[in-house]
């Protein structure tokens, strides 16, 4: 049975039935997870165990209408299962799955002992061996899925990627920048048409929890053999964006960068190391401008002098793009310098 403490969709009880996951006599508490715009997330608590069920959403919680269909959870589904063949202890383990109704079961970690990276990231908390665990653990399974056919062949995912990646983060951002529209349209299409690696596709510290033993991703719901390179700018983006919160740790969070993209290189064996890069340092001021002008804004960033800033930064780059992922750091560390001064003095230029 379920204690009636929140009320899930009927079917997924059913879904846990279905699976042995729980019997009709069951206690059962669902509560509800917190967090997602993409799906509907609930903590089951069993007798002996607890389990995380996750449903997939055709319409994401966001101002902005967003749609992306159902059929992604069964790559995300798939996306765990490939990854729980190389790296166990970096995802969590699959239990059950429902491609009907867009739903499946896995292993739940108490935030307790396995906080969100995202949490201790707005806490100052700025741990360089954790950027250096997610980028062993990006690499290695960028490279296990590299040239393999198979792979390839099990995630044709362009229709998905497209709409739930690209169009929201460059397409909708080239809208607002009418000037920077055709780079950004081709820089898409560029994206779109490079296969290389399976991408997980939400490489965001939200998605990260921070274990003992091993960071654990989460939400690989955009799962896509494409461009490795947007899986890494996606996640270097966020160690961009957290300085502005954190202006006290900067150094560290960029630190966090380097290290990140030096351990990275070291699993690049499907191509030259330097053609990823340089995809990535295109795809990054994209991104950067993204999560200010496009359809995902980062909700920590609420300021309009913190938004122009990210705007003076990204701009630029996206029209003269670089081919190396320091030169997008370098910029973004000088331009906070100067934030930084104009906090202290006031003396913020006029628009």
């Amino acid at each position: 049975m379920m204690t009636p403490a929140a009320q899930p969709d009927a079917r997924l009880v059913q879904f846990l039935l279905a699976h042995g996951l729980i019997t009709a006599d069951t206690p059962a508490i669902w509560t509800p997870l917190a967090g997602g715009v993409s799906s509907d997330i609930w903590r089951v608590d069993l007798p002996d165990s607890t389990v995380c069920v996750k449903c997939a959403l055709p319409k994401l919680k966001v101002a902005r209408d967003w749609r992306a269909p159902i059929s992604r959870n069964a790559y995300e589904w798939a996306w765990i299962n490939f990854a729980a063949q190389h790296l166990p202890k970096a995802v969590p383990k699959p239990l059950a799955h429902d491609p009907a109704i867009g739903a499946f079961a896995m292993s739940f970690f108490e935030t307790e002992k396995f906080p969100v990276w995202k949490s201790q990231l707005l806490a100052g908390m700025v741990n360089k061996s954790t950027a250096h665990e997610v980028a062993q653990i990006l690499g290695t399974l960028h490279a296990a899925s590299a040239h393999n056919e198979a792979v390839a062949e099990a995630f044709q995912t362009d229709d998905i990627f497209y709409p739930i990646r690209l169009e929201p983060y460059l397409i909708a951002t080239a809208e607002i920048h009418r000037d920077l529209a055709p780079t950004l349209e081709a820089l898409t299409e560029q994206t779109l048409n490079t296969h290389k690696a399976l991408v997980h596709g939400d490489v965001s510290p939200k998605n990260i929890l921070v274990g003992a033993t091993s960071p654990v991703l989460l939400d690989a719901e955009c799962a896509w053999y494409g461009d490795p390179a947007f899986d890494l700018a996606f996640c270097l983006n966020h160690l961009l964006l957290k300085c502005l919160p954190q202006p006290e740790h900067s150094h560290a969070l960029l630190d966090c960068f380097n290290i990140f993209v030096s351990t990275y290189r070291t699993h690049i064996n499907w191509e030259p190391a330097d053609d990823v890069e340089s995809r990535a340092a295109q795809l990054l001021p994209a991104l950067f401008l993204g999560r200010v002008d496009g359809k995902s804004p980062v909700e920590y960033i609420t300021q309009d002098k913190q938004k122009d800033l990210i705007r003076q930064v990204a701009r630029p780059l996206i029209a003269k793009p670089v081919n190396r992922l320091a030169s997008v750091a370098h910029a973004w560390h000088a331009a906070l310098i100067d934030y930084k001064n104009n906090l202290l003095t006031g003396n913020f230029p006029a628009k």
